[in-house]
């Protein structure tokens, strides 16, 4: 044991990871959350965000798979999806549908709020974690503030009955958010505020849950359970809609999220309007789709989703006794699902610190701190690479406008030159499923020589008229649902349209 007690502030993923990291390392685990939880999957106050689409990255899955043993069979029986996406997914790309074949990558589709009630019953199945509900964080206990030898000794919260009590702990994890107060409360105790890298591309995103048909009753065309509408890269007049990246996101229960989203424009936050943009999105089967299910909430929007890292790792003398994990350290825009993963990172990397040291101290938290910068820096720089593109982007993390107009012209064509490589090449494939999912980072993507080499050779044989696989499957129609998988031959391949009024062949 490296202590007796610790305290976890805040019991949504980030908390029940931390959790479940530590029970094996103290003798008691007490999570604070301000909120009461609800036994079933339910949304709640303290978790707005739970109402849009969430994706658990293969890295995050399996971070969570280590902490507790079981959690993706428990999270599939209680409703969730095992599919692959390149077989169970539409994606509407920049020239119109993407080819159907089978990819290195699978998922497990779910709410957020299954997610957490599944985390939850985890947590509640180990002896030493209480969890205790209605608890609200007032403050910390410290010692030595700024010193070299200060650290963090308590917690102070608010009961539900308006009690006021002090916790001891050998340790505290903060778990508390995008808007935790850690970083003041400890700079009030006397640590230098820890700098902060952020940058806001002014991403929208607006939901709406619906019934899906029943079995049935749905159309024909609905092979895919995923329907993915990318950004249009077309410059002229559009529509602004056909700017959003579109989802209709399967979840457990028969039932489907669908979500636009945006960097700078405006979005829709009543029914009418939200049906309307759906109806324009670019690929029409998108918005045909939203109309033939059942609407079963009201329309949810969210405006918080700048990206923001407190470096804790940089101050001279970081508190010991405490350490931040989830969006309370490093907070993402949503759209590129990298949250809930990097937290369970976060709380596998903390459980092998506690492995490595004898004691909760200065050199613990530095070599936690030092860890875990390397484990964010994965996912930061892919949320950096696109961000960085918008003219109205602000924060510390903004780029000369040279370097703007760069990463708006090159990353497009890089995306989709990626895209279409891994129909045909399985490296490149698998390596873009790998960074994705924070696997592989895109730094070592472009140092890596055979991907770049798959892409090259496919650009060449497309020039040749020698690719064996076609994309480009017009957006106005219903996506394809031929299976490509193993297609070689290309006098046997159909042929995408290549002007707007063609028919859809071999669909």
């Amino acid at each position: 044991m490296r202590g007796r007690t610790a305290v976890v502030l805040g019991g949504s993923v980030a908390g029940l990871c931390a959790a479940g990291a530590l029970a094996r390392h103290f003798e008691q685990v007490l999570v604070l959350e301000r909120d009461r939880l609800p036994p079933d999957a339910e949304h709640r106050r303290g978790v707005p965000q739970s109402k849009h689409p969430h994706f658990l990255l293969n890295s995050g899955r399996r971070a969570i798979g280590e902490i507790f043993p079981g959690f993706e069979e428990a999270l599939i029986a209680a409703g969730g999806m095992h599919l692959m996406p390149s077989m169970d997914a539409a994606y509407c790309e920049n020239d119109g549908w993407a080819p159907r074949k089978a990819g290195s990558m699978t998922m497990v589709y779910s709410s957020r709020v299954l997610i957490e009630r599944v985390l939850r019953d985890k947590v509640r199945e180990l002896p030493a974690v209480e969890i205790r509900e209605g608890a609200t964080v007032t403050g910390l206990r410290c010692a030595g503030g700024g010193a070299p030898d200060g650290r963090v000794e308590g917690v102070a919260y608010r009961a539900e009955d308006g009690t006021e009590a002090v916790l001891d702990a050998d340790l505290v994890v903060d778990a508390l958010g995008r808007g935790s107060p850690v970083a003041a409360w400890l700079a009030e105790a006397g640590w230098d505020a820890p700098p902060e890298r952020t940058l806001d591309a002014k991403v929208t995103y607006t939901s709406r849950w619906y019934d899906l048909p029943p079995a049935g009753g749905r159309p024909a065309s609905w092979w895919w359970k995923h329907l993915v509408v990318t950004p249009t890269q077309d410059t002229g007049d559009h529509p602004d809609e056909h700017e959003f990246l579109s989802n209709f996101f399967p979840i457990e229960g028969d039932r489907a999220i669908v979500c636009m989203g945006s960097w700078g424009l405006p979005m829709p936050r009543e029914t009418a309007a939200f049906e309307a943009a759906a109806d324009r999105v670019r690929a029409t089967a998108f918005g045909r789709a939203a109309r033939a299910c059942t609407p079963t909430s009201e329309v949810h929007l969210t405006r918080s989703t700048g990206n923001r890292w407190r470096r804790f790792d940089l101050l001279d003398a970081p508190p010991a006794g405490i350490v931040s994990i989830g969006d309370a350290i490093c907070a993402f825009n949503p759209f590129y699902a990298q949250g809930m993963s990097s937290a369970a990172r976060s709380a596998l990397l903390l459980g092998a610190a506690l492995r490595r040291h004898d004691a909760v101290g200065a050199a613990f938290a530095r070599d936690f701190l030092t860890r875990q910068k390397a484990s964010l820096d994965v996912p930061w720089m892919l949320a950096m690479a696109r961000d960085q593109a918008y003219d109205f982007a602000t924060g510390t993390e903004t780029v000369p406008r040279w370097r703007r107009r760069l990463a708006a012209r090159l990353s497009w064509p890089i995306f989709n030159a990626i895209t279409a490589a891994s129909r045909e090449d399985a490296y490149v494939e698998r390596t873009f499923a790998q960074v994705f999912n924070l696997d592989r980072s895109l730094r070592q993507m472009a140092a890596d020589p055979r991907f770049w080499f798959g892409i090259a050779r496919y650009k060449v044989r497309e020039k040749l008229g020698r690719t064996v696989v076609p994309g480009g499957f017009d957006e106005r129609e219903d996506p394809p649902g031929t299976d490509y998988t193993g297609r070689t031959d290309p006098a046997g391949a159909p042929s995408a349209r290549t002007d707007r009024g063609d028919d859809l062949v071999g669909a």
